[in-house]
């Protein structure tokens, strides 16, 4: 069985990664492949990552409030490299108010603060394995 390859990055301006970090290492530990590119991604070098590592998720932490800038370049970058079948999830301080928005334009899922991490495995398991 091919194991998962999952794409965790930090968008953005936002210098605060621990939630990042934390979930990567969930994904890890979960026998899961992970690339972390670390902070300050723009939505072009998330897309070209995930292309040039062949990723089938992408999973963004966003604190800064930008998600709905991020999230809808981010998806335009993926579709002009082909990419828009990937699983794309998000995650961070993201009012639930927006979350129905990001979902329509194809956001799979937004996990806020307190998340189990086994509930974003369980989630990227079950669509992506």
């Amino acid at each position: 069985m091919k194991r998962i390859r999952v794409l965790v990055t930090k968008p953005g301006l936002d210098g605060h990664d621990r939630g990042a970090k934390v979930v990567a290492r969930a994904f890890r530990d979960a026998g899961f492949e992970v690339i972390y590119t670390g902070l300050r991604q723009t939505p072009e070098m998330i897309a070209e990552t995930a292309l040039q590592e062949d990723v089938d998720v992408i999973g963004l932490s966003l604190l800064s409030g930008a998600h709905n800038t991020i999230f809808p370049r981010l998806i335009s970058e993926l579709k002009a490299r082909g990419l828009e079948d990937l699983l794309l999830i998000g995650g961070g301080v993201i009012p639930e108010g927006d979350i129905p928005s990001l979902k329509a334009m194809g956001v799979a899922e937004i996990f806020t603060p307190g998340t189990p991490t086994g509930k974003i495995v369980d989630f990227v398991a079950a669509r992506a394995g």
